[in-house]
Parts: structure tokens; sequence; C-alpha cells
């Protein structure tokens, strides 16, 4: 399961998203949240699904790639699901299926569970089609009027750059340290839910100890390689908006104003 992971592991291509500037792609993934979450009807996911099957298509990015980077919120997806149909209080003239539970209630739960996955989903496309270092390099241009008022920006940047490049790593390690205890004899999978938990704390130690050796191995080669932060940085990369970039902001810009427009005149669905 763990090998499924594919939060910020990235995906070597030649595309039209690979070659947006990571600012650009940052600004686009905010501005895809906000669609989604002012969309309030299914007319409006349907056109952040229709976007993003777009942007999947125009980024050569395997379509297994992005439904592996959703297995791992599946029980947060469905712990969502049944919540809002258990707690969705039946209103005059609904349909009440069984108890508490209605159709409205199924409808609203779905709503839900489906703005969870699109979410997630936009997401990894940043990831999977940007570097760790390009996003740290987008973060920190757009943060950048932050160092007026002394916000270390580039500390700032490189942290989130080196937990991204951290993820895969230790979702790797783990995976690693679990066949290690399997093949002497441990079991994950039989037992309740606590005797499950219990198996797991012997993975946690030697994850601990590799995560910690990593963090000093990373720390020292930093160290030698003379790195220090200062004002007087210099990119071996420039960033530059092109036209690529207009493009996309435009059709983001579609897209958003699309959804508004559903929200005004919503037609009906069910």
């Amino acid at each position: 399961m763990l090998s499924d992971i594919t939060f910020g592991q990235f995906y070597p291509t030649t595309s039209f998203v690979h070659k947006l500037d990571p600012r650009s792609k940052i600004i686009l993934l905010i501005a895809y949240i906000v669609a989604v979450f002012i969309a309030d009807n299914f007319w409006g996911l349907l056109a952040a699904f229709l976007f993003l099957c777009v942007a999947i298509a125009f980024s050569k990015v395997p379509v297994s790639a992005v439904i592996r980077s959703l297995k791992a919120i599946i029980f947060l997806a469905l712990f969502t699901f049944i919540l809002n149909i258990l707690f969705y209080a039946p209103k005059e003239g609904d349909t009440v299926l069984f108890w508490r539970i209605s159709k409205e209630g199924i409808i609203t739960a779905t709503f839900f569970a489906s703005r969870l996955l699109l979410l997630v989903a936009g997401s990894s496309i940043l990831t999977l089609t940007t570097t760790p270092v390009n996003i740290t390099d987008g973060i920190e241009s757009l943060l950048k009027p932050l160092t007026y008022i002394k916000v270390p920006v580039h500390v700032l940047a490189l942290v989130m750059s080196i937990a991204l490049r951290f993820i895969p790593t230790l979702a790797d390690e783990t995976d690693r340290i679990i066949r290690a205890q399997k093949a002497r004899g441990a079991d994950f999978e039989s037992g309740n839910i606590l005797s499950r938990v219990k198996a797991f704390i012997p993975v946690l130690i030697p994850l601990l100890i590799s995560a910690f050796r990593r963090a000093d191995e990373l720390g020292n080669a930093m160290d030698a390689r003379c790195y220090t932060d200062g004002k007087t940085r210099t990119k071996y990369k420039k960033l530059s908006f092109t036209a690529r970039d207009l493009v996309s902001v435009i059709l983001m810009a579609a897209l958003i104003t699309g959804i508004v427009f559903l929200n005004i005149y919503d037609p009906i669905l069910f």
C-alpha cells in the first residue's frame, strides 16, 4: 500500500503542463481548490472533473499514477461519506429511506466525498509534474514580498522542499522495514485494530532511526557544499512566464466563471 503513494514523486516526461512555470502551477492549484470549494452542485464538480481530465491529458501523466494518489485517502473519503449520511438532518419533503438516512443525505454525502477526491487528485498533478526543487523556487518567488517584513522565505521554501522529497523516501523505507519484519514472522494483518496498531510499534523505532540518520546525512552534505542562507544566493534556472502560462490562467478563469454560472443557474440533476 505504501508503494502506491505518489504524493511528492515526480513523473519525468515532456508535456505542456511540465513546461509551465512552477509559480503558475502553484497559483493554478490554489485557484482549482477555490473552484472546487465554491461549487455547490454536481454540475460544478463535473466541470472541475472535466478540467482535471484535460490537465491529466496535457500532462502525459498515467491515469494510474493519479488513481494511486487517491488510495491513501479512500478511507477518509469513505468516513466522510458515512458521517454525512448519518448526521444529515432530513428536512420536510425529503425522501427518508431508513431511520435518518434519506435520499438527499446520500446525495450530500456523495457531493462532499467527490469534492475531497477532486482536491487530492488536483494536488497530485502539481507534484507529479513539478520537481521538488522547482516547487521550492516557485514558493520562494511567490512569497518574496514577505522578505521585506523579515520573514525567512528561503528557509521556509527549503523546509517544504525537503518535506516533499522525504515523503516517498520514508514511504519506501517503511515498506522495506515491513517486508523485513514479515520475513521474521511478524503479522500485521490478523487480529483486531488494536492488535494491528501494536504490531506496527516495532516498525516505528527503526523508521525513526532511519529518518534521523537521513536528516543527519543531509545536514552533513549541505555543510560539505558550504550551504548558507542569505540574500546573495543565485539561481541556476531563472523562472519566467510564457504564453503557456497565460493560456492556463485563462482556462482556469473560464472554469471558475463557469462554476459561478452553474451555481446561479443550477440545472435540475436529481
